[in-house]
């Protein structure tokens, strides 16, 4: 499976470009970072960072010059910095090339352009890359297998917090991924055709950052996995958040291990992109755009996701 990561340089999603490396039969084109949920020269250095780690410089990745609506607070954005400067990392220099960074938007077009066949677009951030590159290039349309799309909030709270955000524009519905750029998902479900695989609050917020699943990291870490180490230090700097989940790593997952989950639920969505009470509130209404919505862990599904995780890690 071709597969295209579009991701915000949250230190989760860091985490899903190294486990996308660890899948057997799945070839990851690239790397899209978008300046939301990070801040962009320290984004794209610490995946250089990560990269060289893992010995895997030769996936292209670039920088999108999307903008968003509701900029994300600064200390959320904040975490790629501090993720650059984990121990395991020291040792591994930023790119003396950059900047200027590899154009992200280009690259997107070019992977997309140069497929001989359907890709996946893994898009654990806002859409504003795949609205920008649909909208240029409305062709391309038809080479998207599907969309994994970590976003929104269906029948769950929202994740805006009120002591970060004024309100308006906040409110208890929104998912920051659809809140940050809400039209370019309106876009996206309005003006696109090919399958769309949502995982919403509603599953991610049964993706804790587990103790056993640290514990096992720890453990892998102390008998010389290397990939563990570097997952360990990763999620031991937002541990201490409460609300910090394993919003991508879960969703990545699905490409291998969609019995790791409940059958998605058929739903027909639309999000509000005006400024008010619901601005980038998600929600069920009738002629809204047909999407399968991952909503839950099969019977066993948790803990053999945590299993799996850790198991991949383990090298």
């Amino acid at each position: 499976m071709d597969v295209i990561l579009v991701h915000d340089a949250a230190i989760d999603e860091y985490m899903s470009l190294v486990l996308l490396t660890t899948m057997p039969n799945i070839n990851l084109l690239g790397s899209v970072i978008v300046n939301a949920d990070c801040i962009d020269s320290a984004a794209m250095q610490t995946a250089w960072q990560i990269a060289s780690y893992i010995e895997r410089t030769d996936i292209p990745m670039g920088l999108s010059s999307a903008r968003g609506w509701n900029p994300f607070p600064w200390a959320y954005r904040s975490d790629c910095v501090r993720e650059g400067a984990i121990n395991c990392l020291k040792s591994f220099p930023p790119n003396k090339n950059w900047p200027p960074f590899p154009d992200g938007d280009a690259l997107l077009e070019k992977l997309m352009t140069e497929a001989t066949g359907q890709v996946t677009l893994l898009v654990t951030c806002p859409f504003t890359p795949i609205m920008t590159l649909l909208q240029k290039n409305p062709q391309l349309g038809s080479k998207i297998e599907q969309i994994l799309w970590m976003g929104g909030a269906i029948d769950v709270a929202g994740n805006l917090d009120p002591a970060t955000v004024p309100t308006p524009p906040w409110n208890n519905c929104a998912e920051w991924n659809a809140f940050w750029d809400p039209t370019s998902v309106e876009w996206v479900f309005r003006n696109t055709t090919c399958p769309i695989i949502q995982f919403p609050l509603d599953m991610t917020n049964q993706a804790s950052i587990a103790t056993s699943f640290m514990e096992q990291l720890a453990v892998q870490a102390q008998g010389g996995s290397r990939y563990s180490e570097l997952a360990f230090e990763s999620y031991m700097l937002v541990t201490y958040e409460t609300f910090y989940d394993m919003w991508d790593v879960v969703t990545t997952c699905w490409l291998t291990h969609p019995d790791f989950f409940e059958p998605p639920t058929p739903m027909s969505l639309a999000i509000n992109p005006v400024l008010g009470n619901s601005e980038g509130c998600i929600k069920q209404v009738a002629g809204g755009r047909d999407v399968q919505v991952v909503l839950n862990f099969s019977a066993n599904g948790q803990q053999a996701f945590y299993d799996y995780v850790a198991a991949q890690f383990n090298r």
